[in-house]
């Protein structure tokens, strides 16, 4: 027997086993990953990460770590959150950030309770501006403090950008280019995000 046919056999052998086991290991391991997974996001943060936060998978925090998360938050794996000189990041309880999410920091960034952020959605407080002469990287920024309110919705793949507002149960449609302050209880989409209607309606939807 040639040394394929024997990784076959090796392979035909030990799936069924393997998978068996892992089927009834499954919620242990699971377990065990979000615990790990907490820990290593506890670890790298200023502030205390409260235990009913359930972190998803692996976060990723650069800079100063001066990121406060409130009770009960849902981090999805991928998170991505920085924070440089005093800024901070508070996301308020009951926050669900999805999948690869981007959170920068340089001023300040405020997420009230209850807001759903989608999966790779960017939202970053500081602009890079030019200098004559001046390569980009080394040209420095401007920052603005971004605040979102409660309840907010925010669709897979939006970027907030720096000096935004945006009300209490707001509703950001996918893949929007958040340029101006967005008032409480409306709907927007597009590039740049405009109105779409009130969301009086919203039950409707």
């Amino acid at each position: 027997m040639n040394s394929i046919s024997m990784k076959r056999l090796w392979k035909i052998l030990l799936i069924g086993p393997l998978t068996a086991a892992m089927r009834l290991t499954r919620n242990l391991r699971e377990s065990l990953h979000r615990l790990v997974a907490h820990a290593c996001l506890s670890g790298d943060l200023s502030y205390p990460l409260p235990v009913s936060v359930v972190v998803r998978g692996k976060s990723y925090v650069d800079g100063s770590g001066n990121i406060l998360i409130g009770e009960n938050a849902l981090l999805y794996s991928g998170l991505h959150l920085e924070t440089q000189g005093n800024a901070l990041i508070n996301i308020g309880s009951g926050v669900v950030i999805a999948r690869g999410v981007h959170i920068v920091a340089m001023s300040g960034i405020t997420i009230g309770a209850g807001t759903m952020i989608g999966e790779y959605a960017s939202i970053r407080d500081a602009n890079h501006h030019r200098e004559l002469g001046v390569a980009i990287r080394d040209a420095g920024h401007v920052a603005r403090q971004i605040e979102i309110g409660r309840e907010v919705w925010i669709g897979r793949g939006v970027s907030v950008l720096s000096g935004v507002r945006i009300g209490d149960k707001a509703t950001i449609g996918a893949n929007a280019v958040v340029t101006h302050n967005v008032e409480a209880g409306a709907i927007v989409a597009g590039v740049p995000a405009v109105p779409i209607r009130s969301a009086i309606t919203q039950n409707r939807v």
